[in-house]
């Protein structure tokens, strides 16, 4: 009569005793039902037997489960409402729910068609439509992504990576000249004075990128390698400012040199360690170049001279398949020719590397942010105030592309011991809070940027993200959902979206993760409960960003 009948699939231990604090009654799974009882009266008789043992986390979900109910009186109340249906349901996947289970007033923590956004190939078709729906540039906040599946989508990037190959050997040609591309930005005033590090300066002193060389001292390279190179910028350029709409020509990065060779000796360069020359005058017009492709192009810092490229299957998970690549044609070739049944031939995507990230104590590390939309019409967002940085296990490096290096995944990571070259400062469990965060950028000089910069910009990219795919989303009155949005950070500290997850893990890794995810869960139920009937109660760390 209350409706107070929940059900729960899925390892959410902490929504079951939240829901149960509250006075609701568990409506078992029919295949967890019997099961689980039988499970809790063998664990007790164990348990007397034998010593205790830390065991695996599901051991101990299902321990904690069975000592919240010693008498057995949860599951009484669970066999009595066996027949009923349940109000609200909480599960992992969408498509794990019986349909016949559903009421039309039952609550479902999943939207349908969420794919629009939550996989890597909807997030970049999605996001690449974002210029007709809102006035908005997804180059702003999220890294350049091609579908390699598809033919456009493929010709488009192989001509970014010709033409990042070309601004590449600029800037190249400009450290080794001993200068550095002129930068648009200004250095923030808090990162001014005696004792502070401005963000560029954060990279330098934190790593460095050794150039590992195989080429001979005095390798000879064609000398119109740089000429090329500012010709096509000069071309792009061009198209950039629009002077090319009366001409019917070409792009400039199919027609105007011979690729193959450019980007071999590109190669060379970059990667093998071969040397430029530059005249002077080839260094003012580098100069001049890339301050103006600056003003056109919002990556042109980010992108960095390496032209380092990820790979990812479009519809997998938790780091599955995702490999970093600087060749061309390398690229194509894997993504043409894996065999791996997860990934259907063609459904790859390809995108930027932020090679110019901000790194801490020389690791890399990403943000894991969550927030829930709790209504698609008219679209209503909530942001968590609180998150969690994951750090890589060996020091980051552009020349060695290992996973263990660029991929912040827990279930990535889990697989490395820390290596020894490691910063003895990372934390040992790779997990930060995000007030260690702000405590360290306290301490470089930065206190103001989480709040001024870091925040405003993952709720940026959230809501692009979210109103890009907003049309493509099935929703339901009453339904909502909890994401987890990953995000790298730039030198500049700007937030860059990777991925956005629809069912982020609750299982903690570490404790920080074990307090987050407890509150987190704590908070949604709050917000999609408690609100209904006290609009005034509290919804913990929960920020209402946007109400259509």
């Amino acid at each position: 009569q209350e409706k107070k009948i929940f059900m729960v699939q899925g390892p959410y231990p902490i929504i079951r005793r939240l829901l149960r604090a509250r006075g609701w009654v568990e409506r078992k799974a029919p295949h967890t039902g019997r099961q689980q009882e039988q499970h809790c009266g063998d664990q007790n008789k164990q348990r007397l037997q034998t010593k205790p043992s830390h065991g695996s986390a599901r051991q101990r979900e299902e321990e904690d489960q069975c000592d919240e109910d010693p008498h057995g009186i949860h599951d009484l109340m669970s066999y009595l409402a066996r027949d009923q249906l349940p109000n609200f349901i909480w599960t992992n996947f969408l498509e794990a729910v019986d349909r016949q289970l559903m009421q039309d007033n039952s609550v479902l923590n999943h939207y349908a068609r969420v794919d629009a956004f939550t996989t890597k190939e909807g997030l970049c078709l999605s996001l690449q439509n974002l210029p007709w729906i809102e006035q908005a540039d997804p180059n702003t906040f999220f890294p350049r992504c091609y579908r390699l599946g598809t033919r456009d989508d493929r010709e488009a990037f192989i001509e970014d990576f010709r033409l990042t190959a070309a601004r590449s050997l600029l800037k190249l040609a400009l450290e080794e000249a001993g200068d550095r591309p002129v930068r648009t930005e200004q250095v923030p005033d808090s990162a001014k004075g005696e004792g502070r590090l401005c963000p560029q300066s954060w990279h330098r002193s934190h790593i460095s990128h050794p150039k590992h060389s195989t080429a001979q001292p005095g390798s000879p390279l064609y000398p119109e390698l740089v000429e090329e190179a500012l010709e096509v910028c000069k071309q792009h350029l061009g198209v950039l400012q629009h002077e090319d709409i009366d001409r019917n020509t070409p792009s400039p990065c199919r027609t105007c040199i011979d690729w193959d060779n450019f980007l071999q000796q590109y190669y060379r360069v970059a990667h093998e360690g071969a040397g430029l020359m530059l005249t002077r005058q080839q260094r003012k017009q580098c100069q001049n170049l890339l301050q103006s492709l600056a003003e056109k192009l919002p990556q042109l810092d980010m992108e960095g001279k390496l032209n380092v490229w990820i790979l990812k299957p479009g519809a997998e998970s938790q780091g599955r398949g995702i490999i970093c690549m600087t060749r061309l044609e390398e690229m194509l070739q894997l993504a043409w020719s894996c065999t791996a049944p997860s990934v259907q031939v063609g459904r790859w995507v390809v995108q930027k590397y932020v090679e110019r990230m901000l790194t801490i104590f020389g690791t890399k590390f990403d943000i894991r942010q969550w927030f829930v939309v709790t209504d698609w019409k008219p679209l209503t967002v909530w942001f968590y105030q609180d998150c969690y940085l994951r750090f890589c296990s060996r020091p980051f490096s552009l020349h060695h592309l290992e996973r263990a290096r660029h991929l912040c995944n827990v279930s990535v990571q889990k697989w490395y011991k820390t290596s020894p070259d490691q910063d003895p400062r990372v934390p040992p469990d790779k997990i930060w809070s995000n007030k260690q965060f702000q405590e360290y950028l306290a301490q470089v000089g930065q206190e103001d940027a989480w709040h001024k910069v870091l925040v405003p910009g993952m709720k940026v990219a959230i809501l692009n993200a979210l109103r890009s795919a907003q049309d493509r989303v099935h929703f339901r009155k009453g339904n909502f959902e909890l994401y987890g949005a990953d995000f790298v950070v730039g030198e500049d500290l700007q937030p860059w979206l990777l991925e956005i997850n629809s069912c982020p893990t609750m299982s903690p890794s570490s404790a920080v993760t074990r307090q987050l995810c407890a509150n987190v869960q704590r908070d949604t139920l709050c917000l999609v409960i408690d609100r209904k009937d006290n609009p005034t109660c509290s919804i913990g760390a929960f920020e209402l960003i946007y109400k259509e």
